[in-house]
């Protein structure tokens, strides 16, 4: 893969999890396109930080903002080249309680999103014979959480979406894989309460949240294995 094709996009970069994914793989030597959708302040300052990095507007949830960001990146750095799908929502609430629009919204974001991020990567990934998908998922989509039956059946749907994209890709050069953090030391973590909180830490084999930075080093070595295909990386602490 030449230099100049090192263009790596991840959406969702203004969050926890996104920005240290855009520092691990700007530190890799990638040209980051950080995607954002509503903070697009913390984007441009992230953008800032990183070597001829750009912040792209993008909400997921738009196909034709999808299709105007790609254009954006392609004409600015290049062909995006690694694909990271870190953008998403919660609306958590019990299942009798949840309404259509927590559904609709959640899927929307944390799966229907990446589906047509990947749709739109794969062209030009495929005409170069090289490209590297890695969504975000969660440790929650193998057993089930209280009060996300939304969150969980998306990232159980993105874990299936990305073993079809490996077998469809695979012999064109492109990988991809899912990295599946537990519980995640980030500004949401203080809402999730006391009780749900020592329920992962006494589970968890490290007795500890998971950092972003484990997360995005788990992201890098997706990017960094061609022979990684199809999987997903559960970066947990062993809670699963």
């Amino acid at each position: 893969m030449a230099d100049d094709a090192r263009v790596a996009l991840v959406t969702g970069a203004s969050g926890t999890i996104g920005s240290a994914v855009a520092r691990e793989l700007a530190g890799a030597g990638f040209r980051v396109a950080a995607g954002f959708h509503r903070d697009g302040a913390a984007a441009r300052r992230l953008a800032a930080e990183l070597p001829d990095a750009l912040a792209v507007p993008l909400d997921v949830t738009d196909p034709d903002a999808v299709r105007a960001a790609f254009r954006q990146i392609a004409g600015l750095a290049g062909p995006v080249t690694v694909l990271v799908n870190a953008a998403g929502v919660l609306r958590d609430r019990p299942l009798l309680r949840m309404t259509d629009r927590d559904w609709d919204e959640v899927l929307a974001a944390n799966l229907t999103g990446p589906f047509r991020c990947v749709r739109q990567a794969l062209p030009s990934m495929i005409a170069a014979g090289y490209g590297r998908i890695v969504s975000i998922g969660s440790a929650a989509a193998a057993f089930g959480t209280p009060g996300q039956a939304n969150y969980c059946a998306a990232k159980a749907g993105l874990l299936a979406l990305t073993r079809s994209v490996a077998r469809e890709s695979g012999r064109h050069g492109v990988t991809a894989n899912v990295v599946a953090p537990g519980l995640v030391e980030s500004p949401l973590v203080a809402d999730i309460g006391a009780a749900s909180r020592s329920g992962f830490l006494e589970r968890a084999a490290t007795g500890a949240l998971v950092s972003a930075e484990d997360v995005a080093g788990a992201v890098r070595f997706c990017v960094e294995t061609p022979g990684l295909t199809g999987q997903s990386v559960d970066v947990d602490g062993g809670f699963g």
